[in-house]
C-alpha cells in the first residue's frame, strides 16, 4: 500500500483539489457544513486531508498539478464555503487504483461513523458488485462480521421512500427489521411505515406488530377450517378502519382492535352505532393529518415546547424511537436471519 509523502503536510489550493468519485457518502447536510464552514473560516482546517497526485500535460505540452480527493470532502466543501483558498493535505504516493480509492473512502468514512445506513448499505453493495469483494472480505476491511454486511445491504430491498427516511433519520436502522420481514406483504409493509413515522412507534413496538402480521399470517392458514371466522374479521377490518384480531379460544374468545387515542375510541364507538363502512388504514391516515396540521400550524407553547397531539411528537422531533439495548442492537447486527419470520415464536 503506497505511502503517505514523508508523512509531511502541503498546502493546496481548493480548486486543484477534484472530489473523488468514489465518495461513498451521498447527503451532505447544508446546515452542518455551514457550521463547519464557521470554523474552519475561525480556526481554519486542524485535520489535513488525503489526496492523491497527479501530472497531467496540457494539449500544449504544458504541465500542470492535479489532486484527487480520497478521504475530506465535507471539510473541502466547507474551506469552499468559508473562501479558504489553500487546505493543508497529505499526499499519498503511487496510483490508487479505483477499489483502493473506494475501499479508503469507506474506512475513512466508517471509522469516523460518518456515513448514515443507507450510504453504508449503497457503498457495501459497490464493494461487492464492482470490485468483487465478499462480505466475509468487506466485513473484515471496516473491522465486523460477516453478518453484519450482509444484514447493512439487505436495507437496499426497502422502498425508495423508505430509504429516504431512513438517511433522514425519520426512522432508525433497528426499523429496518420489522419493516422487511413484510417485504411480502407491502401494503402491511407501508402502514407499518406510516406507524412508525407518525405514530412515533418505536422499534420493540414495531417488532411487536410485525410478529402479530406473521402470526395472523400463520394462523390464517391453520384456520381455513373455520372460514367464516377469517371473513368476520377481515369485515370487521374494513367495517374499524384499523387492525383486529379475533383470538377464539375453547369457550369463546376476544376481539382486539388496535387504535391511536381516546379519539379513535369515540370513532370506533360511533362506526359500531351507525354501521358506516371505513378505509382499512382510516384511522391512521387521520392521525398523519392531525400531526401534519400540528406541523404546519404549531400552537405556541412555553419554552418552545413540541407540540402533542393524542401523545404524538410531530415527526420533525429528532426523538430517537429505538428502544433496543446497547447488546441487543450487537445481537440484531451480527444475527444470521435476523430479518427472518422463523426467528420469531408463534
Amino acid at each position: 500500500m503506497p505511502q503517505f509523502v514523508n508523512n509531511a503536510v502541503f498546502w493546496v489550493e481548493v480548486e486543484k483539489i477534484r472530489p473523488n468519485p468514489y465518495q461513498p457518502r451521498r447527503d451532505f447536510d447544508e446546515e452542518k457544513l455551514k457550521e463547519l464552514g464557521e470554523s474552519i473560516r475561525m480556526y481554519g482546517v486542524l485535520q489535513p486531508l488525503v489526496v492523491t497526485r497527479k501530472e497531467i500535460t496540457r494539449d500544449d505540452g504544458s504541465l500542470f498539478t492535479e489532486y484527487e480527493l480520497i478521504s475530506g470532502e465535507r471539510r473541502l466543501r466547507a474551506s469552499k464555503l468559508a473562501g479558504i483558498s489553500q487546505v493543508p493535505v497529505l499526499i499519498r504516493q503511487g496510483e490508487e487504483s479505483d477499489r483502493e480509492k473506494l475501499e479508503l473512502a469507506i474506512i475513512e468514512n466508517l471509522q469516523r461513523e460518518d456515513l448514515n445506513p443507507v450510504d453504508r448499505a449503497r457503498a457495501f453493495k459497490r464493494l461487492s458488485e464492482e470490485f468483487g469483494f465478499k462480505h466475509a472480505e468487506i466485513g473484515k476491511k471496516v473491522g465486523k462480521s460477516r453478518e453484519y454486511v450482509s444484514n447493512t445491504l439487505r436495507i437496499l430491498l426497502l422502498p425508495e421512500e423508505m430509504l429516504t427516511a431512513l438517511s433522514e433519520g425519520k426512522i432508525s436502522e433497528g426499523h429496518t427489521r420489522p419493516l422487511l420481514m413484510l417485504t411480502d406483504r407491502p401494503q402491511e409493509q407501508m402502514t407499518l411505515f406510516k406507524e412508525i413515522i407518525y405514530k412515533r412507534v418505536t422499534v420493540r413496538e414495531s417488532e411487536e406488530i410485525a410478529r402479530r402480521i406473521a402470526f395472523d399470517r400463520a394462523r390464517k392458514k391453520e384456520r381455513m377450517a373455520d372460514p367464516e371466522l377469517v371473513a368476520i374479521e377481515e369485515k370487521l377490518r374494513e367495517s374499524l378502519g384499523t387492525r383486529v384480531r379475533i383470538e377464539k379460544t375453547e369457550q369463546g374468545g376476544k376481539i382486539l382492535i388496535d387504535f391511536f387515542s381516546n379519539d379513535d375510541l369515540r370513532t370506533i364507538l360511533d362506526i359500531i352505532n351507525t354501521s358506516k363502512p371505513k378505509s382499512p388504514t382510516e384511522m391512521l391516515e387521520k392521525h398523519i393529518a392531525s400531526v401534519e396540521t400540528a406541523v404546519a400550524t404549531p400552537t405556541p407553547t412555553p419554552d418552545s415546547a413540541p407540540v402533542i397531539l393524542d401523545g404524538a411528537v410531530p415527526p420533525s422531533e429528532p426523538v430517537s424511537l429505538d428502544d433496543r439495548t446497547a447488546l441487543e442492537k450487537k445481537e440484531d447486527e451480527n444475527s444470521e436471519e435476523i430479518y427472518s419470520v422463523k426467528n420469531f415464536s408463534i
